[in-house]
């Protein structure tokens, strides 16, 4: 009888788990798949993810747009897509008895909103195919083993207690923090790895434009960085300590690096309501003031704007909430359309969005053979998840580049790739 395969799995993340269970499926009684999760907490950024509701995918169905949200992987993430997409995630979870619903942002959740019932799913998977999960287990090195260096791979595996395990293949997939042992692996291994940076973060501003205001969000808001190349639009919320939401957190993921380099103090600019420029907005204000004479600034707002929002902008442009519109001169109109529509905020710091922690860098891509998530420097080495410089904007992107890349590594640790 022919010597079992055996698997092992580093890191108890949402990768690490898609891959432990994607290989234990297709390898049954002919192999074993152990997975090694250092902490004492399995599949934490599940749990947390969406405020506790879990942002598992999203409804973008087509790959080539799919590959556009992510800043870094994007390209070798397009061949992978095809073969692994939220189509194939959302399946997964139905056959399981996991239903999804797509809220009107395209962000997938599932039905009864609450993490635990995704946890709950992977761990059931994974208890099923007969994966051998151990919490409170780290790594502590890894070499090649000679003892199975005939056949072209092979792993010896100290554990932090000392144990030592055999494995004919293994999957890195810690995440990114820059501590987790996945990088000191591969670089023991040859590769290379880019410095990991946050993608995913708020942004600090002390402005009395913003004081007091936390909770007060924004539908549609065009951002950008001053002095950068750098766009987006989506809503925007105030917070305790600056700005935050899709709009912000999307600037934070394609400027990154950029970010980073200036050591997150920077001029932010943002027009609050993105369908008008400056000009198109004072002749709405124009408008506005023909029809509302007798109405005073502050108990009427012309724009889609929230109405505390709206006062501390009307102060800003030295303009009195309790002036008539019938007193507001064209001048008047002038600086209040330039302070919607171009007001600037000196950015003093970043504050990480704790709900989805994510960074960019990690293991080089062209080090990785997207077909398989094998190392092209070390056969029988495979990474999934956020230990590769992939990283997607917020929105469920990220999780299922965990998703698709668990599955690759899974099916190929098989021998089905």
């Amino acid at each position: 009888m022919a010597e079992k395969t055996r698997v092992v799995i580093v890191g108890g993340g949402a990768a690490g788990f898609f891959a432990a269970i994607a290989c234990a499926e297709q390898l049954g009684a002919r192999g074993s798949v152990m997975l090694f999760e250092a902490t004492a907490h399995l599949l934490a950024k599940v749990r947390v993810s969406g405020g506790g509701r879990c942002n598992v995918t999203h409804a973008c169905f087509e790959p080539r747009e799919l590959a556009k949200r992510y800043p870094r992987g994007g390209r070798e993430l397009l061949g992978p897509l095809h073969r692994w997409q939220p189509r194939d995630t959302v399946d997964w979870f139905t056959g399981r008895g996991v239903e999804l619903k797509t809220e009107a942002d395209g962000r997938m959740f599932p039905v009864t909103d609450n993490s635990a019932t995704i946890v709950d799913c992977l761990l059931r998977a994974a208890e099923k195919a007969g994966v051998q999960v151990r919490t409170g287990t780290g790594v502590k090195q890894v070499e090649p083993s000679f003892a199975k260096a005939s056949e072209g791979a092979g792993f010896r595996v100290t554990l932090n207690g000392g144990e030592i395990i055999e494995c004919d293949r293994m999957l890195i997939a810690t995440g990114g923090n820059k501590s987790s042992a996945g990088f000191a692996i591969a670089q023991a291994f040859g590769h290379a790895i880019e410095p990991p940076v946050p993608s995913l973060f708020t942004f600090n501003i002390e402005d009395p434009r913003l004081t007091g205001l936390a909770g007060v969000s924004v539908e549609d808001a065009a951002t950008r960085v001053a002095g950068l190349t750098l766009r987006e639009r989506g809503p925007v919320l105030v917070t305790h300590w600056g700005l935050s939401g899709p709009g912000i957190l999307k600037l934070s993921a394609w400027g990154a690096r950029e970010l980073a380099a200036c050591n997150y103090r920077f001029s932010l600019q943002v027009n609050f309501v993105a369908g008008h420029s400056r000009d198109s907005l004072k002749a709405a204000l124009a408008k506005a003031r023909q029809d509302n004479l007798r109405k005073q600034l502050g108990t009427w707002c012309p724009v889609a704007l929230p109405l505390r929002l709206w006062e501390r902008l009307l102060v800003a442009a030295r303009l009195a909430p309790a002036t008539p519109w019938t007193q507001v001169s064209n001048e008047a109109l002038a600086t209040l359309a330039a302070q919607i529509t171009e007001a600037e905020f000196s950015v003093t710091g970043k504050s990480m969005n704790k709900e989805e922690f994510v960074t960019c860098g990690g293991v080089r891509l062209r080090e990785v053979d997207f077909k398989t998530m094998e190392s092209r420097l070390c056969p029988g080495l495979h990474f999934a998840g956020e230990v590769l410089d992939i990283d997607g904007v917020t929105g469920g992107f990220n999780f299922q580049a965990a998703w698709t890349t668990g599955w690759l590594a899974g099916q190929a640790m098989a021998g089905v790739a």
